[in-house]
C-alpha cells in the first residue's frame, strides 16, 4: 500500500495568522498518525510563514512514523535538515517569494549543484528524494545524482484529470515505469485528492508515497480530521480497488 504522508504546513499557517499555539501544529502531527497516516510531511521556508525552526525540531523528536522535510537545499535548510535527520529529504527547487512549489528540477542543468548536496544527506543516513516532472531525462539524471526517490509533481495530472484522466495519467505512468527499470523509488505530490488520488494511486501501483497537505486539510475542514485521512487512505488502498488502468 502506497504511504500517506500528511503535510501540515496549512496547520501552521493558521496558527500564525493569530500568533500563540492554536492550533498546536506538534499535536496535530500526532493526532494524524493516530489516525492512520504513515508519515508527516513538512515544508520550512526561509521567512517562516508557516513552519518554524522550532517546530522542525520539536516535530522530530516527536513523530513516531517517517518524517519528510520538504525545501529548497539553501546552506541554512541543509544544516537543519542534517541536524534533525528525518526519514526522507524531498528538494524542490523554488524559491523563497514563491506560495507554493509549481515546477520540477532540471536535474540536468543542476547537476553539479546538486550532487554534493544529495552526498551529503545521504552520508548522514537519511532517504533522498528530487522533486521532478514526469519526464524520463529528469528521472535518469536525478538517479545518476544518487538519489533514491524521486516525486512526481503531480499538478498538471490533477489539471487535466477531469478533461481526460487517461490522457493525464501518461506522463506519469511512463516516468514511473523508466524509474522501475532505474530501481529508482517513486514519490508523488501536489493538487492530490479525493477526486483524483485513487486513480493515480491505481495507475501506479508501485508508488511508495504521496505527499498531500492543500487539499487534505480543507476536507477536514468539513468531514473532520480523523474520517478524512481514513479516506485518504482509501483512495490508496488497492484492495477495494473496482478498476483498473
Amino acid at each position: 500500500m502506497t504511504k500517506l504522508s500528511v503535510n501540515i504546513n496549512k496547520v501552521a499557517t493558521l496558527r500564525n495568522a493569530r500568533g500563540g499555539n492554536n492550533p498546536d501544529v506538534l499535536n496535530v502531527a500526532i493526532d494524524c498518525e493516530k489516525f492512520g497516516a504513515q508519515g508527516i510531511t513538512i515544508h520550512p521556508r526561509p521567512d517562516e510563514r508557516h513552519i518554524r525552526k522550532s517546530d522542525v525540531r520539536a516535530l522530530a523528536t516527536t513523530i513516531g512514523t517517517e518524517f519528510n522535510i520538504e525545501g529548497y537545499p539553501s546552506e541554512d535548510f541543509v544544516n537543519l535538515v542534517c541536524e534533525v535527520c528525518p526519514t526522507q529529504v524531498t528538494l524542490v527547487p523554488d524559491t523563497p517569494e514563491q506560495i507554493t512549489s509549481n515546477s520540477g528540477w532540471d536535474t540536468k542543468r543542476h547537476k553539479d549543484f546538486l550532487r554534493p548536496i544529495v552526498s551529503r544527506f545521504k552520508d548522514v543516513g537519511i532517504r533522498v528524494s528530487i522533486f521532478i516532472d514526469p519526464i524520463e531525462e529528469m528521472a535518469a539524471h536525478a538517479h545518476d545524482l544518487g538519489a533514491d526517490r524521486i516525486e512526481l509533481y503531480t499538478e498538471p495530472y490533477a489539471a487535466l484529470y477531469t478533461d481526460d484522466k487517461y490522457r493525464a495519467i501518461s506522463p506519469y505512468l511512463a516516468c514511473a515505469k523508466y524509474c522501475q527499470t532505474l530501481g529508482l523509488g517513486v514519490n508523488a505530490g501536489h493538487d492530490l485528492s479525493l477526486e483524483n488520488l485513487r486513480f493515480f494511486a491505481e495507475s501506479i501501483p508501485w508508488l511508495k508515497e504521496v505527499s498531500i497537505g492543500h487539499a487534505l486539510i480543507c476536507d477536514a475542514l468539513y468531514l473532520g480530521l480523523s474520517t478524512t485521512i481514513r479516506k485518504y487512505l482509501e483512495c490508496l488502498d488497492l484492495t477495494t480497488s473496482n478498476s483498473s488502468i
